[in-house]
């Protein structure tokens, strides 16, 4: 009797251990994209700064202006974290496109406030990438721990599920083609 009141005992602290311990991962996992999206806010929030200054010195780049206008337009309407990776995915590459055209304007180049909004772009994208390797660190250890035994029957009577990484979206590893 005492023995069947020990295991009863051992296995309520275990399920209660597993427990704690998915809640403690999946609230990492949502800390950590929590974080991708205050970095990609920032960068959102800089391109309406970025437009205006470059528009006064290469108004005929209308196009591609108004491009990174409505990948900002697109990230901001995004709902789920998909079509936030998808819609941040498309504003890196036109960013990436806008800093290649601004290389045609040395007036454009030469400007404080291009110079100035050009580092602090830098910037957010360097923290945007360690903010997207910390979140995939963080999700794939979580993804492990639901997945490993005896991890994954806990996993399930519990009901969490697997978080998808962060992936570079298509085409994000080519350079922008600029022609003129």
């Amino acid at each position: 009797m005492i023995i069947a009141i020990g295991v009863i005992v051992l296995l309520i602290l275990i399920t209660i251990s597993y427990q704690n311990k998915f809640v403690k991962l999946h609230e990492r996992v949502k800390n950590s994209c929590s974080q991708i999206e205050v970095q990609l806010q920032k960068r959102v929030d800089l391109i309406p700064n970025l437009v205006e200054t470059v528009k006064g010195y290469a108004s005929h780049e209308k196009e591609t202006l108004e491009k990174v206008v409505l990948a900002r337009t697109h990230y901001i309407s995004a709902g789920s974290l998909d079509e936030k990776m998808k819609a941040s995915g498309e504003i890196s590459g036109l960013l990436n496109r806008l800093m290649v055209v601004s290389e045609q304007y040395p007036d454009l180049k030469a400007n404080t406030n291009f110079l100035e909004l050009q580092k602090e772009l830098k910037d957010i994208e360097s923290k945007i990438g360690f903010a997207r390797q910390f979140y995939n660190d963080t999700v794939t250890a979580y993804n492990q721990s639901i997945k490993m035994i005896p991890g994954s029957i806990f996993a399930g009577i519990f009901r969490f599920t697997e978080e998808p990484l962060f992936k570079a979206t298509e085409g994000a590893s080519e350079a922008p083609k600029i022609k003129f």
